[in-house]
Order: C-alpha cells, then structure tokens, then sequence
C-alpha cells in the first residue's frame, strides 16, 4: 500500500496545496498523510483567504505523530509545497531526514522527496516572506530528489533565464539534480521540461486562455504517482502532464474555476494526445 506524506497548504474551498494532491493520490490508490502549513478558506488569489498559517509547534506535533507510528518508515513519496514561515521549512527538512533516516526492509523501495519550491511566479514576483524562500532554497531543495518549480523560481534559483525548453534545459541542469520545470512556452504551446544529467523531454500541449490554481501541485502529485508506479521518466512525465493537461480541459468543459480532480478519476491515469512529447538531450 503506497503511502505519501504531504507537506503544503490545505485550502478549503480551492484545489490547490496539500488537500488537491491527496485527491489526486487517492486516484492512484496511494494513501495521503497532510500536514498542512495554512489552514485557508480559499486561494488568497481569490482575495482574503480566511483562516490561519499553523503554528510550527502544531506542525511539528504532527509529524512527531505521524512518526510515532511508525509511518515514517512506511512512507514511499515526499511533497513538499507552500510554507507560511521559516520554521515550518525547517520542520519539513527534519521530517525529510527522518524519513529517509527510518529502518526499512531490505525489499522496500526508497522513498522519492519531490520539492516543489513554492515561492512565486511570473507577473507576481515573491508571494512569500524572503526568509521563507531563502530556508525552501537552502533546506528543502538539497534535501530533494527531484525539484519542480516553475520557470521564474529556476531562474531565481539559479540565475539563468528558463522560459523556453532550450533555457529551461540549460537551467535545470545547472542545479546539479533532476528537474521537473513548469510554465515553459514555445509559441502558442506550454509545456513541462524534465532534465536530469542524462536525458532531457518537453512534455506540451496548446496553451488555454486561461487555468484554475494549482496546476502545479496536481502535475508535482501526478508525477509522484508514476514514479510509485515504476513508469520510465519519458512515460512518466507524459501521463503527468497528460492529467494536467485534461484537467484544465474539463474545467474549461464544465465552467469549473477551480479543478475537478475528483470528477477527472481514472482519466488522470491515461496518456493524452493532445500531449506532445520531445527529447531534448
């Protein structure tokens, strides 16, 4: 029975954090333990969120929980998203560690810390504190086994322009791990670049006019779920974006404004053609 652990928001009213990415993870049988950062009403894009940030001590008091169990040791996949403050990242690094540091079966699998360095993005510029970005950037991404920001966040991170699949290419790599980088365009066309030090793919499909929140959460989720199914980096980054990519669709279809990832079920487990993949290195 695969099992995630979640570290991000949970928005009430919004598919987007931590409580977007159990639904999806529920589509693919794997179970979901949340630790949530805020406890929000709805997206802060739509205006004052309501509710709170968690106290570190809380979050902390989670994860003691959830290790006193014994579940660390259980746990196959890592996301990592929204923190409303440093202590909190620094609680998610020690959590990190303690999962990778938890006794397992010789058999078992290696669980897979995806971090997706939720700091901002373009248009908007930083949406949280600078001590917030700086502990995600040197506590979280080291920690990582894969990175998925979009493309103004790599380029924060490293300095180098990534807006198309050639920069973002390029970008990626300079990071020194696996990259899953998001919000590429070329032309009328957005796409995902995957780079590691050996292979590189563009993952894209025509651009909407426009797409609910937390898009990138639910792609960062959906590629989780095809490395716990064991899928090659080419397929796997074709079945992630394939959902996203749907999803958008059906929320176009149905006039949802936010997105239907429970509606979606089986279909987030299939590839698209509407999905145009293309190695790049």
């Amino acid at each position: 029975m695969p099992l995630a652990l979640i570290l991000s928001s949970h928005v009430s009213a919004s598919r987007v954090g931590g409580g977007a990415q159990a639904l999806a993870l529920a589509h693919f049988r794997i179970d979901c333990m949340v630790a949530p950062t805020v406890l929000y009403g709805r997206h802060p894009g739509w205006g004052a969120p309501g509710g709170a940030a968690v106290p570190v001590e809380a979050l902390e008091g989670m994860l003691d929980g959830i290790e006193a169990n014994g579940l660390f040791a259980q746990t196959d996949l890592v996301l990592t998203g929204y923190f409303a403050s440093a202590p909190q990242v620094r609680a998610a690094a020690r959590a990190i560690d303690a999962v990778r540091g938890a006794p397992r079966d010789r058999e078992a699998r290696k669980p897979v810390i995806i971090v997706d360095p939720t700091i901002g993005d373009a248009g908007k510029g930083l949406y949280v504190p600078a001590d917030v970005a700086e502990a995600v950037l040197t506590d979280l991404v080291p920690r990582a086994d894969i990175v998925a920001p979009n493309t103004w966040e790599l380029q924060r991170m490293t300095g180098a322009e990534a807006r198309t699949p050639t920069q973002a290419l390029h970008s990626a790599r300079l990071l020194g791990k696996p990259v899953l980088v998001s919000s590429v365009q070329r032309g009328s066309e957005i796409g995902v670049v995957y780079a590691d030090k050996k292979e590189a793919w563009l993952a894209a499909h025509q651009r909407a006019d426009s797409a609910p929140k937390g898009t990138g959460d639910l792609l960062s989720a959906l590629y989780g779920a095809a490395l716990i199914d064991g899928l090659t980096t080419s397929y796997a980054l074709a079945r992630a974006v394939s959902g996203v990519a749907e999803t958008i669709v059906a929320a176009q279809t149905f006039g949802s404004a936010e997105l239907p990832i429970v509606t979606m079920g089986q279909k987030m487990k299939a590839t698209s053609p509407t999905v145009r993949m293309e190695r790049l290195a």
